[in-house]
């Protein structure tokens, strides 16, 4: 064979190299084939309203429980969302309170150990609890009549479970108890916010709540269980609502939050790293944004009433749509590569899924129409609820700024209903705000 076809045979040191290079590609690519997606949990238990999964908790990789709004629905799950088990709904409460089935909207379940258990409602005092993991539930009577709807929930320590409310112009409060749920105490934050949404603590003193006052969307903080308050973040744009909190796993100084904004602003990602004492602010990519979750300082997702997941790679810097999910309200971090989210359906972040019982389905909106548009002056609101609802109806200017509250309302049973109002103001361009229960949207409207 000619001298320059002829190979040198391997020295053992260039063997080794390639053994070394041939463990790296399969390390490589069994992590990367292993690697954390996003993936709707779907198919027995369809959602039937075509309404949000408000919320969902977990108390580990695989115990969980997940809760349907308007179908005030508690489903529970012990294999990490493979299958799951209806625990609660209105015919079981009807039955249970020896009453026709009631018309419920569920907002938020908290587990304070895997028996003891709450659900907060946005119907007025409606307030329930488990002892034994869901099986069976009981109406609280001890929150107060003041209660009028629980929107966050959160359980510390081994007995401490503490709730906000609402995010409707209702008095805003804050409910504790520290002997897990037996009795309530009452805390009026009337002096803080007009609306609370969130609320999280990091032990039984030190804690944060969230929501509206009259000058923006607000973060207040206290470091002796809720006796007293201080405001350490204001958006500083009247109708915006602070939505969601969250701290950092294994960080606490590291906390992000939502901004749910209104037309024709943008929402915003707000990011603490110093326990929220200084605050950075990052444009959202929409308007209606309600979910945050980030597994490190720079990676994470947002998204909304009208929205998927958004992805961040840059801590809200530039997003991208993920193309999938819709409806998002709730984003639970487990572990970097481990969570579930709460929307359309109950979403689940893992390397790898087995078979599940949930199918996203198509959100029905809130059916509004304005007439005569152009208005002059006189305006008709023609609203079309598929179901019980709450609604807000609030007018802002061409800036997104809030002018004034229109109307508010609470509606049993789905209807068509026409409101009108007087509308003597200059020639220009409007936006009438509806928030309710199955979603917030904006009417343009020209004068």
């Amino acid at each position: 064979m000619p001298k320059e076809f002829r190979r040198k045979p391997l020295s053992r040191s260039c063997f080794n190299m390639k053994k070394v290079y041939l463990l790296f590609l399969l390390v490589f690519f069994s992590k990367n084939l292993a690697q954390s997606q996003w993936q709707p949990l779907s198919s027995a238990y369809l959602n039937t309203n075509k309404q949000r999964f408000d919320d969902v908790f977990f108390l580990n990789d695989n115990l969980g429980w997940a809760l349907n709004g308007a179908g005030a629905s508690v489903y529970k799950t012990t294999d990490g969302g493979v299958s799951w088990t209806l625990q609660l709904n209105e015919a079981m409460i009807g039955v249970m309170l020896g009453i026709p089935t009631p018309n419920y909207y569920f907002r938020n379940i908290e587990f304070l150990n895997e028996n003891i258990g709450f659900v907060g409602t946005l119907t007025e005092s409606k307030f329930f609890k488990t002892t034994d993991g869901g099986t069976s539930w009981s109406e609280v009577t001890t929150i107060g009549t003041a209660t009028k709807a629980v929107c966050g929930l959160d359980c510390v320590g081994t007995s401490t479970v503490y709730g906000c409310g609402s995010y409707m112009n209702f008095p805003p409060f804050i409910i504790k108890s520290t002997d897990s749920g037996a009795t309530w105490q009452y805390i009026d934050m009337s002096a803080y916010a007009t609306g609370l949404v969130e609320i999280m603590f990091l032990d039984e003193n030190i804690g944060f709540v969230s929501g509206r006052k009259g000058s923006g969307g607000i973060i207040l903080k206290t470091t002796d269980g809720g006796a007293t308050w201080n405001e350490i973040f204001n958006s500083g744009l009247a109708g915006e609502y602070v939505w969601k909190m969250q701290t950092l796993t294994g960080n606490p100084n590291v906390m992000f939050g939502s901004i749910q904004s209104v037309s024709p602003n943008l929402g915003k990602l707000i990011k603490s790293t110093d326990g929220g004492v200084t605050w950075v602010s990052k444009n959202a990519p929409e308007t209606s944004i309600q979910a945050v979750g980030f597994v490190d300082e720079n990676h994470g997702w947002m998204g909304g009433h009208n929205t998927g997941f958004y992805e961040t790679f840059d801590a809200g810097t530039t997003w991208t749509n993920i193309n999938l999910g819709s409806n998002l309200n709730r984003i639970f971090i487990i572990r970097d590569d481990f969570a579930y989210a709460s929307g359309a359906t109950i979403y689940k972040f893992a390397p790898s899924l087995g078979n599940n019982q949930f199918e996203e389905q198509s959100r029905v909106p809130l059916l509004a129409k304005v007439y005569p548009n152009p208005v002059k002056n006189k305006l008709s609101l023609e609203v079309d609820f598929k179901d019980a609802d709450h609604l807000i109806i609030e007018l802002y200017d061409a800036l997104g700024r809030r002018m004034c509250e229109l109307k508010q309302l609470d509606v049993d049973y789905a209807l068509k209903k026409t409101f009108v109002f007087d509308f003597p103001y200059p020639s220009g361009t409007y936006f009438i705000d509806l928030h309710s229960n199955s979603g917030r949207q904006s009417v343009k409207v020209i004068k």
